[in-house]
């Protein structure tokens, strides 16, 4: 059986880095924040931040709360025809 190479950050040395202005500390209003359920929120990710990170071809999609998981929120998208649910920390989500 053959060895899977890489893992959820892989080809995404352009797609997860940071800005030159906002690269150090990350907001900790950012890391604190909280929603409601029927929030709109687009999926924009932390890069310093790996726990509670999606996978990159969500990046830039827009979703709805519909619940919390422990410290992460369930966040309901639509991928193509199909509706998928994404369990995401607060970190990686903006308000829309």
């Amino acid at each position: 059986m053959a060895k899977r190479l890489g893992g959820i950050r892989r080809k995404t040395r352009y797609k997860f880095k940071k800005e030159k202005r906002t690269k150090g500390k990350i907001s900790i209003t950012r890391f604190l924040q909280s929603f409601n359920v029927g929030d709109r929120v687009y999926l924009d990710v932390e890069p310093a931040v790996q726990k509670g990170m999606y996978y990159p071809p969500f990046l830039g999609k827009t979703g709805v709360i519909e619940g919390k998981r422990g410290k992460c929120y369930e966040v309901k998208i639509k991928d193509f025809n199909k509706e998928k649910m994404l369990i995401i920390h607060p970190v990686h989500l903006k308000k829309a």
